[in-house]
Order: C-alpha cells, then structure tokens, then sequence
C-alpha cells in the first residue's frame, strides 16, 4: 500500500514533466514556421556604372512603341546594343514597358526628354514640376538604372530651347531644375546625360551651356558623317577636347552615323577606331533611313550588306579589343 500512492504520484509528475519537454519542443519547432519574417532591406537605386569597355548602343525608330526594330538590328548585324534610345516629347510619361524590354535584352535605356511646346524658363521657375514629379516616380519605380538627357543639341539653332531661342543661362536654370525635381523625389537610379552636337555644326560656346559637374554624370556628343571627307577627328576631336578641357566625365557619343558616301564602310571603321582611341563611354548608332538632303540621309544599315559587315567588324572589335 505504502508504494502504490507514492509510485503514484511519482510517475503523475514524471509524465507531466515529460508533457511540458514535448510542448516546448513543439513550440519551437513551430516557432520559425509561424513568426512574421523581417522585411528585407530595399535594393538601393543605382545609376549606370561607368563602363569599363565602350558600349554600342542603336536608336530605331519604332521606340518606344515597340522594341522589334532593336532586336531585328540585333539579329541582322551580329551585335547586342547596350544602350538602347528613344526621344520623348515634353508632356509624355515614362515608357516603362519599353524600358523594361529594354533591361530584359541587357540594355539601358537612353531617354531623351524634348522640351518642346513649353519655354525654359517656365521649367526653371517649376511650371512642369507635377509633369517632372511623375515621370521621375515612374523611374523610381523601374527600380533599374536609367540614363536621362535634357534639350540635347542645345548649341545648336534647330531646336526652340536651344542658341538663338533661348539663353544659356536660362537653359542651366531649367537642367539643374529638372535634376533638383528628380533628385528629391528620390530617383539615384538617374545617369544625368548632358548632350551638345558637334562643334563641327554649331558654333556656340560649349562651356556657356555647361550646368556643372554636380548637376551632370556623362556628357555626350552627337554627329554624323554627312560627306565622304569626315572623320572622327573633323567631326568630334575639337568637341572632345573643348568639353574635357571642363569635364572629367564619361564622353558618349550620344547619336550618329555614317551616311551612304562612296567610303562608307571606311568611315563606320574611323568611326569605332575613334571611340576606342578617345577612350569612350560607348557610341549610340542612329539607325533611321531618312531622305530629305544632305543632313538627313538614309542612315540605316539594314538596307546595305556591306555597312552591315563592316559595322559588324568594328563593333566587335569595339566590345573585344
């Protein structure tokens, strides 16, 4: 009788004992299946690296509406652009759906925002910031790098917010507003892209458009090779060496190409033996057929084999030195 309460109680314990082990074990096994996980830390918004070998970029111009054209250029000359462009009018939001294509095929996207239909003035004193405030959310939201151009071609006279219709001053105000709007709505995905034409077509002093290397992360040059006499040096050397005598960034060659000259496969030859020589940032193809004189001339390499080949030759050679 003696050990029948006690042996009792003794095992009450040890099975009670034994009851709370095997909850907590169950518990924390449960534990890290049950509890919210931390939310992890957002990916920080990176602009464009500076490159470490020249990139071969192309506009065509079915962008942004559709991104077929690049892949046909692609497909046809052998060569996977890296910059891919497209030209926005003042007003018209961010392509992201192009933009995404465009990261999808290893490339950035090079846009080039047009202020037309609206004076630089008023940009400068925030009269389009809500325009300029979306755009730059839809950028932010991309999440992917961008490059940004501002009224390119601002030396020259053939577009209204460049020489002769508006004033260099008043053109920096604008750039470092457009960049200040971008900036506080968060944007650092941004590669601010400044971009003159050739002093070889226009004449206005390059450093009176200059916004300042705070407000600028590459610069960029755009021509062609309009004659059978041009070359790399005719067309960019004097440019090259104006914009580096104030600037130290990464150089572009931001649009061009060689027109339908008797030496035209010469000349797409000069024309990458140049960027390489130059050190450059890359070289954007501007693959439009157009038809209409002199300075707008069937650029395209598709409907020529032997440009095809010898774009082919150079650019690779360009990417593989």
């Amino acid at each position: 009788m003696r050990n029948g309460p006690a042996g009792l109680v003794v095992r009450s314990v040890t099975i009670a004992a034994a009851a709370v082990a095997l909850s907590a074990l169950v518990t924390g096994c449960l534990t890290p299946l049950t509890a919210p996980r931390p939310t992890p830390a957002p990916t920080p918004l990176t602009p464009v690296p500076t490159p470490a070998s020249p990139l071969v970029g192309v506009y065509e111009p079915s962008a942004p509406g559709s991104f077929s054209q690049i892949t046909e250029f692609s497909r046809v000359t052998g060569v996977k652009p890296r910059i891919v462009v497209y030209y926005s009018a003042w007003k018209e939001p961010f392509s992201t759906s192009f933009a995404q294509a465009a990261w999808d095929h290893d490339a950035y996207v090079l846009v080039q925002l047009q202020p037309n239909g609206v004076s630089l003035a008023s940009i400068a004193a925030g009269g389009s910031d809500s325009y300029l405030r979306s755009f730059a959310a839809a950028v932010v939201a991309f999440d992917h790098p961008v490059i940004l151009s501002f009224g390119h071609e601002m030396n020259g006279n053939w577009y209204s917010w460049g020489y002769g219709h508006t004033s260099p001053a008043t053109f920096v105000a604008a750039w470092r507003h457009v960049v200040q709007v971008f900036r506080t709505a968060g944007a650092a995905n941004v590669t601010w892209l400044w971009a003159v034409n050739s002093v070889d077509g226009a004449s206005s002093a390059l450093s009176s458009w200059w916004p300042g290397a705070a407000w600028v992360d590459w610069t960029g040059i755009d021509g062609y090779y309009f004659r059978p006499t041009d070359t790399f040096d005719s067309l960019f050397g004097s440019t090259i060496a104006d914009i580096r005598a104030f600037s130290s960034a990464p150089l572009l060659i931001a649009e061009t190409a060689v027109g339908t000259t008797t030496n035209r496969e010469s000349q797409i030859d000069d024309l990458f033996t140049g960027v390489s020589s130059q050190r450059l940032a890359g070289v954007v193809w501007f693959d439009e057929a157009q038809h209409a004189g002199l300075y707008h001339q069937n650029w395209r390499l598709e409907d020529d084999p032997s440009a095809l080949a010898a774009f082919a030759a150079a650019a690779g050679r360009l990417s593989n030195p």
